[in-house]
């Protein structure tokens, strides 16, 4: 049985929703895409302008995994910084898993805590909007 689905976001865009009650601990999805070097992806990303996304998801080892190339629905991942779901490292590949119990119909979020240098453009940039409780403003990390 599918356990979720690509949609509308009121947060950004399109977002990923669960289609059944998910648990906390339970392992979701797997973040899909070319695995390559940094430099490689951020040339591909110079020709994908899509407005406000990147699909990429940095690896320990340094190399990136592109989803906008190869990807899966992963992607559409949304930040918000009270999330309800991580990303855990596994042997050069990302799983997505609960971290608390999770209703039908919820959309799933990470926090993306991006670690780039902080400028007040980049700031602009990469505001948040997930209206979370504690929401500290930004997809960076803090």
């Amino acid at each position: 049985m599918k356990r979720v689905s690509v949609r509308h976001s009121p947060i950004h865009g399109k977002g990923v929703f669960a289609l059944r009650a998910l648990a906390a601990g339970e392992r979701i999805l797997e973040y899909q895409g070319r695995v390559t070097s940094w430099t490689e992806a951020a040339h591909n990303c110079a020709y994908r302008q899509e407005e406000g996304h990147t699909f990429l998801f940095g690896l320990s080892d340094g190399r990136v995994i592109d989803g906008g190339r190869g990807g899966n629905s992963t992607r559409w991942l949304n930040h918000s910084c009270e999330a309800n779901c991580e990303a855990v490292e596994q042997a050069g590949r990302i799983y997505i898993e609960a971290t608390r119990d999770i209703s039908a119909g919820e959309e799933l979020f990470i926090d993306y805590s991006l670690d780039i240098p902080r400028t007040s453009r980049r700031r602009a940039d990469y505001r948040c909007h997930c209206g979370a409780r504690r929401c500290r403003g930004t997809m960076l990390r803090s």
